[in-house]
């Protein structure tokens, strides 16, 4: 069912846009530009969709917090950051996948330390310090875009607020080995992780090396959430919309939730940017605002749900 409506979204993301223009025509000899940027978008939101939510699953699992992913930490803030430090120094663009993957680990590093109090980390904590330290980041993102004498860098405000445009299919082939590679290692891990996901104590009499397994999915999540910020921008809330619906209709076991999710978050990202693309013609909205309007009232009803089960 999941591929079903996987080839359903590529084919709308083909066919509609500022122009909308059906397959015979999209396959004719005059079209033929307009077929291909909008193969490559399409492209880009499955690989950068099934990503986001991957990095999600394995952070809510790791953490045992339904309410993590890459923007609600900071990570895509931190990933970011490190994106436009390579370009604010003039490095090339092969160095931008480096620099956003170090810019989301040592984000993630100061967030768990952060909140890590006497050994332990609550979700509270985690969460505000996640929401704080994605703020210092992106404020330090448009310090660095605003002093900038490099007048490009004054032209990446659209690509900071989420975007699906191709700019380069090297860096798009690049990044989808290194997203493929992420997940590939999350699905290894899937086991471990629903271990560790019941708690570590219990992972431990498994014979699970948890601190190993963490790290390594740690750098996995890390990796694959810089791979898509520097390609698409900060795109917020896939990894937690898409996990959660997932685990509420084919359960908790990540051997299926991982993959599930994947397929899922790709067909959303597809469908949001078609949205994005055609619902004030010609404007293009930014992608990350159509996952805000939707992701955030779901993550303060989760949050209110979760409080409410505190008390």
């Amino acid at each position: 069912m999941l591929f079903i409506l996987l080839c359903a979204s590529v084919l709308v993301g083909i066919s509609f846009g500022p122009t909308k223009l059906n397959l015979s025509e999209l396959f004719s000899s005059k079209n033929v530009v307009i077929l291909h940027l909008r193969i490559a978008r399409v492209i880009l939101g499955l690989i950068a969709g099934a990503g986001l939510a991957v990095a999600g699953v394995i952070f809510q699992g790791i953490l045992r917090n339904s309410l993590a992913e890459p923007y609600v930490l900071g990570v895509s803030s931190g990933a970011g950051l490190g994106a436009v430090l390579a370009l604010f120094f003039n490095l090339s663009m092969q160095f931008l996948p480096v620099t956003a993957f170090l810019g989301a680990g040592l984000t993630m590093f100061i967030v768990y330390a952060i909140a890590k109090i006497n050994g332990r980390v609550s979700s509270h904590s985690l969460l505000l310090s996640g929401v704080i330290v994605g703020a210092i980041f992106s404020s330090l993102l448009l310090f660095f875009v605003s002093i900038s004498p490099n007048e490009a860098m004054h032209g990446i405000t659209w690509w900071l607020l989420g975007s699906l445009q191709v700019s380069e299919i090297k860096l798009l082939v690049g990044i989808g080995i290194l997203i493929l590679i992420g997940i590939c290692v999350a699905i290894y891990f899937a086991r471990d992780l629903n271990a560790i996901s019941l708690g570590e104590d219990e992972a431990h009499h498994l014979g699970i090396n948890v601190e190993l397994v963490k790290k390594i999915l740690f750098i996995a999540a890390s990796l694959i959430t810089g791979s898509v910020v520097c390609v698409c921008g900060i795109i917020g809330f896939v990894g937690l919309i898409i996990p959660h619906a997932i685990r509420l209709i084919c359960g908790a076991n990540n051997r299926i939730v991982i993959p599930a999710s994947a397929i899922s978050s790709g067909t959303f990202l597809i469908l949001a940017d078609t949205l994005s693309r055609t619902l004030i013609p010609p404007v293009e909205i930014p992608i990350g605002v159509i996952t805000a309007l939707i992701g955030g009232p779901i993550f303060i009803a989760l949050l209110r749900k979760k409080q409410k089960a505190h008390f």
